[in-house]
């Protein structure tokens, strides 16, 4: 097979990521001064797919960074119900890669008509989303031909946290920001074939996470189904164990992803856990007894690596899902656009 549109871009998430602070800084800046003016005492999310894990992923950023709460909403609420929700002391983030599904733009209207300040990202700065919205984050990434999203989930997680770094005017997470590009670029170097060798004929998996890391564990998980046909599970590493860990046995796969803040103990504690049950573990950013350590890179701002880890992880499972015989650009029954109600 010649090289996938999925590799290629993959590679292309540091020029993307560089595009994209180059040319949407008075964007970001502008939707951080709203957010200033409005303080406000919630945030909802509208998102889907992997736009909905790079929303869990903002989740925890803004939550310990501005200690502003943050929830999900259900797309369906506006609709399909045509409840209108009560939002004026609220900000509304919505994450779509096309902006065109209709459910998430008529969220994106109503919490505008329940007095939120919407702010929505898209790569389409055109899109129906963008247009319903206050404030728009355009993801400068390029066309994605892909089926399986991997630079426009990066770079909206990007904004994201460019929004959230300038909102709180928090200087050292700007400057973990504007590294990104670089890091990203040491990401694609990373040699995970001990990990790949082991899935090669695996059927599941578990991938475990903690604060904007279990995000990532999602978003890994997804890509394990959707290109590689792998039934995986992300799960937090506190909640595995209230019942998942039950399925794990002698040789039953976990990927564990640390990251080095506050929630790192407990994850070492719940790998070597598993590892003494029989799994096979592999574990980024800490040592953990029985377990294989994976390479990533190391020094970054926690609130930065995750999404650094999953740069890496993209080139990983794309090499992953040929060496299992599948093409990773067109996943079996799906699409680039998903349009839901």
């Amino acid at each position: 097979m010649s090289q996938t549109h999925m590799a290629r871009e993959t590679a292309e998430i540091p020029q993307a990521a560089a595009r994209f602070l180059a040319l949407s800084r008075d964007a970001v800046a502008d939707a951080a001064h709203a957010l200033r003016r409005k303080d406000p005492d919630l945030v909802v999310t509208v998102a889907r797919g992997s736009s909905d894990h790079a929303a869990t992923y903002l989740k925890y950023a803004i939550e310990l960074e501005a200690g502003v709460p943050v929830a999900s909403v259900g797309p369906s609420i506006a609709s399909v119900y045509r409840r209108p929700l009560r939002l004026g002391k609220a900000a509304c983030i919505g994450i779509s890669q096309s902006g065109r599904s209709p459910d998430g733009v008529e969220m994106m209207r109503a919490a505008g008509q329940g007095g939120a300040l919407s702010v929505a990202i898209t790569n389409a700065e055109t899109s129906p989303m963008a247009r319903a919205s206050a404030h728009c984050l355009p993801l400068q990434a390029g066309e994605e031909k892909s089926v399986a999203a991997t630079k426009t989930f990066v770079c909206s997680v990007l904004a994201g946290l460019s929004l959230l770094a300038e909102w709180r005017e928090d200087h050292a997470l700007q400057d973990a920001v504007a590294a990104l590009p670089e890091a990203f670029g040491e990401a694609a170097g990373l040699d995970w074939s001990p990990l790949s060798a082991r899935l090669a004929r695996a059927s599941s998996a578990y991938v475990l996470g903690r604060g904007p890391a279990f995000a990532i564990a999602c978003e890994a998980a997804l890509k394990f189904k959707e290109t590689s046909g792998i039934h995986a599970e992300a799960y937090s590493a506190a909640e595995v164990l209230h019942g998942p860990a039950a399925l794990v046995q002698a040789g039953f796969p976990v990927l564990a992803l640390g990251i080095e803040d506050a929630a790192l103990p407990q994850l070492r504690a719940t790998a070597e856990r598993l590892a003494a049950q029989g799994a096979d573990v592999f574990v980024t950013g800490t040592e953990v007894a029985g377990a294989t350590p994976l390479p990533t890179v190391s020094g970054l701002h926690p609130l930065v690596a995750p999404l650094v880890t999953i740069a890496g992880f993209y080139g990983f499972i794309e090499a992953l899902a040929r060496r299992r015989g599948f093409d990773p650009d067109t996943p079996p029954h799906l699409r680039k656009v998903t349009e839901t109600l």
